[in-house]
């Protein structure tokens, strides 16, 4: 089997490009599902298919489209507990942030990390198949790196969770 080429992303400056609503209508139907066929996406937005793909790949020059992935199903894939980590420090420095980064990095439980403004510094989201592993993956973190505090969150119900971001900004 060949290995699939990456997407050349992000080579383009996006001040240079304009987009307009047929481009945000592509970006909807691509964030909806990215394996939606050319020919369809090209007859819903009124191209034929070769602008149409002209478009999408400006866009992923642009860096606009990072990458086209699947997303999996939490509960089938047997991680069902989501937990939310609020993280302080009182060491804020460039090597502390450096071995958070690879702490993070090599924690695959650790889906999100944000870094905040306010009371936490941190945020992290992490999937776990029940509260031992989250338990594990906690004295992991602690084991490696001081924190002044660790706040873990866990949630009991799913309200909203999309991948697709507004267009009507660009």
């Amino acid at each position: 089997m060949t290995e699939a080429r990456p997407r050349k992303t992000g080579s383009k400056p996006i001040e240079s490009i304009t987009f307009d609503e047929t481009d945000r209508l592509i970006l909807e139907m691509l964030q909806k599902d990215s394996d939606t066929p050319i020919q369809a996406i090209s007859h819903a937005v009124g191209l034929s298919a070769n602008p149409c793909w002209r478009r999408i790949k400006r866009m992923e020059e642009a860096g606009v489209i990072k990458k086209r992935v699947a997303l999996v199903d939490q509960a089938r894939a047997n991680v069902p507990l989501t937990v939310f980590i609020g993280v302080s420090t009182s060491r804020h420095e460039i090597d502390w942030l450096n071995r958070f980064h690879e702490l993070i990095d090599e924690i695959p439980e650790v889906v999100e990390a944000y870094r905040l403004t306010g009371t936490v510094d941190y945020i992290l989201k992490v999937v776990a198949p029940d509260m031992a592993a989250y338990d594990t993956v906690y004295k992991k973190m602690i084991q490696k790196l001081d924190f002044s505090q660790v706040n873990s969150m866990i949630s009991m119900e799913e309200l909203k969770f999309t991948t697709a971001i507004p267009t009507t900004y660009l």
